[in-house]
């Protein structure tokens, strides 16, 4: 009896990996497109706009924002990501650490791409190479005669 019991709970407790486990999100939530917006000389307000509400504010230095994004997917991977904005006296972005210059030609966009943009381009190909297959619709004279030749 004890046996079935101690077998029984062995394969319990070896189950619980196979529970799905929910993804972390914490922090900002950090969006290339979002950074790529940022420039040089925008206000706080601007960049508060584009970005959100920093994290973390430091009360001894109000001329930086910090911004944390944490992800721990369901399979254990972890990203993080940091990016510290500096302002000057008259309230004016200066300073852009952790952001990822984005060139403005197409191949540099397309190596990071938008699921949803790359969806809707797949679903467009799709429906044109559909209308370039198609005879044109059949017109009431052209119609075929059922049963027979025309």
């Amino acid at each position: 009896m004890r046996i079935l019991l101690l077998g029984l709970l062995a394969l319990s407790l070896s189950a619980c990996s196979l529970l799905y486990r929910l993804p972390t999100r914490q922090g900002n939530v950090i969006d290339q497109r979002d950074l790529a917006k940022l420039q040089v000389g925008m206000t706080r307000e601007q960049v508060k706009y584009v970005m959100g509400t920093p994290v973390a504010g430091n009360p001894f230095r109000d001329d930086r924002w910090d911004y944390f994004g944490y992800y721990k997917s369901p399979r254990g991977d972890v990203t993080t990501r940091t990016v510290s904005l500096y302002f000057d006296t008259a309230n004016h972005l200066v300073k852009m650490e952790g952001v990822d210059q984005v060139a403005s030609n197409k191949t540099d966009e397309l190596a990071k791409p938008d699921l949803n943009f790359v969806e809707s381009e797949k679903k467009r190909d799709r429906i044109e190479a559909i209308r370039a297959n198609d005879p044109p619709p059949i017109g009431d004279s052209q119609r075929p005669i059922p049963g027979g030749t025309p």
